[in-house]
C-alpha cells in the first residue's frame, strides 16, 4: 500500500519534516484587514459615510439642506455683492430658532376671496402663551423664557454666548437649536470636580519641579495627579466612583494650595493652562461635530418601524392585491372642474396627515381629487395603504414617477430629485463679520420634478401643490377660485430673503432686487400661463447654463433656478394664510399656530421623528391615522 504524503525515494514525510514558509502576503493581508476594520468606524464617527443603499433614507424633503453665505456691504461708496457656497451639506433639512425680532412682512393686497386672520404678533413678547403652553417641555418653557433678556445679554455681553450660539447655527445649522434645548445639566460634581483639580495641579507641576528645596511638594503633586488619572480612567459618573474620593479630593486641594503659596513663574503657568484650554476647547468640539453627525444621521435615516410599515405594505399588496380604487376615479383625474391637489412623497404617514387634515376641514371632498407622486420604492405600499384606508369621499390617484414618458429631465435620477428643497442662508455685512451681525434665514422651494407638473397633468388647467410636511386646519378650497392675476405661481412670499442679498449666487441681475423670496409648502399654480411662458423649458435652460456635474449640485441649484424662473410671476397669498418654521423655530406663538390655515413644518425637526419639537407635535398627530393594523405590528408610536 502506498503511503499517502510520502517523500521522494520512499522516506516518510514524518521523518524529515520539511519546514514551511510563512506567506509574507498573507501577514501583510492581516494587517491590511486590521486597518480597514479600525478605519471604517472612524469614518462613520466623523461624518465621511453619507449614503447608504440599504433603503433606510428618509423620504422627507430634508434629505440635503444646502447652506451658503452672501457677504454683503458698501465700500467706497459702491454696494458690493458677493457670493460664497460653503460647501457644507447638511444631510438636512438641517432649523432656525428666531433669536431677532421676526421679520414684519408688508401688507399684501387683498384679492378675490384671500384667508384672513388676525394679525400675527411681531415681537417675542406677544409669545408669551407659547412660553408657558401646557405642551411645551420643561426645557423648551425654560429656552422661550430666557428670550425675552436675550436682547440685554447680546448689549452686556456682545462676544459671549448670544455669539457662540449664533455660530454654531452657522457651521452646524438646526443641531445648535436641537441641542441648546436638550442640552444636558452635569450632575456628575465629583468628576467635574477632579477634572478641574487635574487641570490646575498640571498647570503648577512644571514649574514646581524646577524650585530647589520643593521636591517634596513636587513629588505630592505628582503622586495627587496619577491618583486622580486613575480614578478618571475607570469612572464615568460619580456612581463610579471610589469611596476614598472626598480623601483623594482634599489632599489634591492642599498640594494645589501649598504650589499656589510659592512664587513660580506665571509666564509657564499661563502656558501651560493654555494648553489644557486649547486642547479641551478641541476636545469638545470633535465631541460637537460627533453629535451633530449623529444628530442628522438621525434626521436622514428612515427608523426601523417606518421600513417596516412600508414593506408589510409592499407584500400585502402583492400577497392579496386589493381591488384598485383607482379604477373607480379614472373618469375624474383628468376632470378639469374639479379640485386637483398634487403632492410629492415618499413618506405614508407624512401623506395621510396632509390628506386626511385637507378632507376632514373641506367642505365639499366629493370635489377632491388628490394625485400622490412617489418613487418605484414606495408606489406600490402606498398604493395598498390607500385602498386599506379612505379619507372621506376625497380620490386618491397614486402615480409612480419612474414609469412616466417624460419630455424634459430624461437624464436625471428623478426618484433622487423628487421632494422640495429647504436651504438655510446666512448673510453678514463685510466689514463686520461678527456672528453677531450675520442673519440665518430658511427657505424651501421646489425641487426639480415640480417642473415636470405641466408634463404630467397636460389636460388640466390648474393645480394645488402641498408638501407633505404640512397640516390643513382650515378650508381652503377658496384658493381653486383664486384669481392669480395673470401669474403662474401663487404662493406665501418671504421678505426675509430678498433677491438682492441673492445676487452673486443668482449670477444675474435680470430681476428686481426689491422681490422677496418665495416658499413652497401650498402653491397654486396656473399651468396655462406656466405654459405659455414655457416654465419648465426656462427651468431647464437655466440648470444646464449652471454646468452642475452631480446630485448635490443640482440639487442645490434648486433654489437660483427656481427663484429666476419665477421671478415676477409670483402671485403674493395673504402671509397668515401659512405658518411658516414648525420644523425648526421654538418660539412660534402658540395664537398664530391656531389662527393659521396651514402649519408648515419645514426643517429637520419633523413631527414623525423622535428629533421633532414636541410641542408642536400634537397638531400633526391629530389627524394621524391610529387603527391600521400594520402600525402595530411595526410598533410604529409617534
Amino acid at each position: 500500500m502506498k503511503a499517502h504524503g510520502a517523500a521522494p525515494g520512499g522516506v516518510a514525510a514524518a521523518a524529515h519534516p520539511v519546514p514551511k514558509r510563512r506567506s509574507k502576503g498573507q501577514a501583510a493581508a492581516v494587517f491590511v484587514l486590521v486597518g480597514f476594520s479600525m478605519l471604517v468606524p472612524l469614518l462613520f464617527v466623523f461624518g465621511f459615510l453619507t449614503r447608504y443603499s440599504s433603503g433606510y433614507f428618509t423620504d422627507d424633503r430634508s434629505l440635503q439642506e444646502i447652506s451658503f453665505e452672501i457677504y454683503h456691504g458698501v465700500e467706497d461708496g459702491v454696494e458690493k455683492s458677493n457670493s460664497q457656497e460653503t460647501g457644507s451639506v447638511s444631510p438636512d433639512k438641517e432649523l432656525y430658532k428666531r433669536i431677532e425680532k421676526p421679520v414684519n412682512l408688508p401688507a399684501i393686497s387683498q384679492k378675490e376671496h384671500i384667508y384672513q386672520t388676525p394679525a400675527k404678533n411681531s415681537t417675542p413678547e406677544g409669545c408669551a402663551d407659547s412660553v408657558t403652553g401646557n405642551n411645551a417641555t420643561a426645557k423648551e418653557s425654560s429656552l422661550l423664557s430666557n428670550r425675552a433678556s436675550e436682547g440685554v445679554e447680546k448689549n452686556n455681553n456682545p462676544v459671549g454666548s448670544y455669539e457662540t450660539d449664533r455660530s454654531c447655527e452657522l457651521e452646524f445649522g438646526s443641531y445648535c437649536l436641537w441641542s441648546r434645548v436638550h442640552r444636558e445639566v452635569i450632575k456628575d460634581s465629583l468628576v467635574k470636580k477632579l477634572k478641574d483639580q487635574l487641570f490646575e495641579a498640571r498647570a503648577y507641576y512644571p514649574s514646581i519641579a524646577k524650585l530647589k528645596g520643593q521636591e517634596g511638594l513636587s513629588q505630592e503633586l505628582k503622586m495627587n495627579i496619577q491618583d486622580h488619572e486613575r480614578m478618571l480612567s475607570e469612572a464615568v459618573s460619580d456612581d463610579d466612583l471610589q469611596s476614598s474620593v472626598d480623601v483623594k479630593i482634599q489632599k489634591m486641594d492642599a498640594a494645589i494650595d501649598k504650589a499656589t503659596a510659592h512664587t513660580v513663574d506665571c509666564y509657564n503657568v499661563d502656558k501651560k493652562l493654555r494648553q489644557i484650554l486649547d486642547l479641551t476647547e478641541d476636545e469638545a468640539y470633535f465631541h460637537t461635530k460627533q453629535s451633530a453627525f449623529l444628530y442628522q444621521l438621525g434626521v436622514l435615516t428612515m427608523s426601523k418601524t417606518f421600513h417596516c410599515l412600508s414593506m408589510r405594505l409592499t407584500v400585502e399588496y402583492f400577497k392579496s392585491p386589493s381591488a384598485d380604487i383607482e379604477n373607480s376615479i379614472s373618469n375624474k383625474i383628468d376632470d378639469p372642474r374639479i379640485q386637483h391637489y398634487v403632492i410629492f412623497s415618499r413618506n405614508i404617514l407624512a401623506l395621510s396627515v396632509t390628506i386626511n387634515s385637507t378632507v376632514v376641514n373641506s367642505e365639499d371632498p366629493d370635489n377632491m381629487v388628490f394625485h400622490v407622486l412617489t418613487s418605484k420604492q414606495n408606489f406600490y405600499s402606498m398604493k395598498q395603504w390607500f385602498a386599506r384606508n379612505s379619507y372621506g369621499t376625497a380620490n386618491i390617484h397614486v402615480v409612480n414617477i419612474n414609469e412616466l414618458k417624460l419630455k424634459h429631465f430624461i437624464n436625471l435620477d428623478l426618484e433622487e430629485l423628487l421632494m422640495s428643497e429647504e436651504f438655510r442662508v446666512s448673510t453678514h455685512v463685510v466689514a463686520q463679520p461678527s456672528p453677531l451681525q450675520t442673519k440665518v434665514k430658511y427657505i424651501s422651494v421646489f425641487g426639480h420634478c415640480h417642473f415636470l407638473l405641466s408634463d404630467l397633468f397636460t389636460n388640466l388647467k390648474k393645480i394645488i401643490v402641498l408638501d407633505d410636511d404640512v397640516v390643513v386646519q382650515r378650508d381652503i378650497s377658496f384658493l381653486w377660485n383664486l384669481d392669480l392675476g395673470g401669474k403662474v405661481n401663487g404662493a406665501v412670499e418671504f421678505c426675509g430673503i430678498k433677491l438682492s442679498e441673492l445676487k452673486s449666487y443668482l449670477g444675474t441681475d435680470i430681476y428686481d432686487g426689491n422681490s422677496c423670496a418665495w416658499m413652497s409648502g401650498i402653491n397654486v399654480l396656473n399651468l396655462e400661463k406656466w405654459r405659455e411662458h414655457d416654465i419648465t423649458g426656462r427651468y431647464q435652460r437655466f440648470l444646464h447654463q449652471l454646468h452642475h456635474e452631480n446630485e448635490v449640485s443640482w440639487r442645490a441649484a434648486a433654489i437660483q433656478a427656481s427663484l429666476l424662473v419665477f421671478h415676477d410671476q409670483i402671485y403674493a397669498l395673504d402671509d397668515t394664510l401659512v405658518q411658516q418654521g414648525l420644523g425648526h423655530d421654538f418660539g412660534i406663538c402658540s395664537s398664530n399656530i391656531k389662527n393659521a390655515a396651514v402649519l408648515h413644518y419645514d426643517g429637520n425637526m419633523k413631527p414623525w421623528l423622535d428629533l421633532g419639537i414636541s410641542k408642536y407635535k400634537k397638531y400633526w398627530k391629530k389627524y394621524l391615522t391610529r387603527e391600521e393594523r400594520f402600525m402595530e405590528e411595526c410598533n410604529v408610536n409617534i
